[in-house]
């Protein structure tokens, strides 16, 4: 088998380029035969992906983070629009949340994540498809779509020069709470017909189970079931908030009434009033939109993992 590795040399602070020395020597020492290719500009690992699979690459592994993996599902996806099949996904997480990764039971680091490789244990799983005024054509995601405060605690974090990983995500909530978020009024309609109006902190539509690289926004996501894990906060006075972020780290905020748990295949949010910052995977899709959907595919993709 043929595996294209696809590397993004910036992610981590650099720890994807920092980490093609290990991958080559342990993946070439364990007999895979690897081509292994670095991105030069966003959206290029999603050319690569795609590229990858019509050159007939039976494996296509992201090394980055949570954005690097997005790009390649999105590049192995339009491939299977065009093609009718698509290659393998394999990960090496070496990002600042490595999500994704996490939520499909793949180990972050190099070393594990060769192994993963190395082991070649493979699953199907779901991949969501969002569209929204910004991406009318719509963009895949494997872990999840956030909407609201969430999404401008990753606006915020990935600024920070200092901070990476988990911590990021804490000092950027903390500064969010406090210089924004004014919560929109938002109508949301599920697979069943059933809608309702609420003023929303944040809206979070999982495939898998964890955001921002500790919080884990849907802990009994099962990635294919054919079905998103919903996770509605309404809206709440700041320090509730405060009190709020443990449960969110725990997963236990399911037990806290102004959270709500719901389970759909598909999902529309309306602005009624108000904007919705969102993103998925990390990528931002929407800054200050007013519509967003999501639908889920099931069993799209296989990917190597646990």
């Amino acid at each position: 088998m043929r595996y294209k590795i696809i590397v993004n040399p910036i992610s981590g602070r650099g720890a994807g380029g920092k980490s093609i020395p290990f991958i080559q020597k342990n993946l070439l020492d364990a007999g895979l035969e690897i081509d292994l290719e670095t991105t030069e500009r966003p959206c290029h690992a999603t050319e690569l992906a795609q590229k990858a699979v019509a050159e007939g690459y039976e494996i296509v592994v992201s090394v980055g983070g949570d954005g690097t993996a997005n790009e390649v599902i999105n590049g192995l996806m339009a491939a299977k629009e065009s093609l009718g099949h698509c290659s393998s996904m394999g990960i090496i997480g070496v990002g600042r949340g490595n999500d994704f990764a996490f939520g499909m039971g793949i180990p972050t680091g190099l070393e594990p994540g060769c192994q993963t490789l190395i082991a070649n244990n493979r699953r199907m799983i779901d991949i969501g498809k969002a569209t929204s005024e910004d991406y009318p054509q719509g963009r895949y995601f494997g872990n999840g779509v956030g909407i609201g405060f969430d999404a401008v605690v990753g606006f915020v974090a990935v600024k920070m020069k200092r901070l990476s990983g988990f911590p990021s995500y804490i000092v950027a909530a903390l500064k969010t709470v406090f210089l924004y978020y004014h919560a929109p009024f938002v109508k949301i309609t599920i697979d069943n017909g059933e809608s309702f109006e609420i003023s929303s902190l944040m809206i979070s539509i999982m495939n898998g189970r964890r955001m921002g690289g500790g919080f884990l926004m849907a802990p009994d996501s099962i990635s294919n079931d054919g079905k998103f894990d919903l996770c509605i906060a309404r809206e709440v006075d700041r320090l509730r908030i405060f009190s709020l972020i443990p449960h969110f780290m725990r997963g236990t905020q399911m037990t806290q009434k102004e959270i709500r748990f719901l389970r759909t295949s598909e999902v529309s949010v309306n602005a009624i009033r108000g904007h919705l910052p969102s993103h998925a995977d990390g990528e931002t899709i929407s800054v200050e939109g007013k519509h967003i959907t999501a639908q889920i595919i099931p069993n799209q993709l296989e990917i190597i993992g646990l």
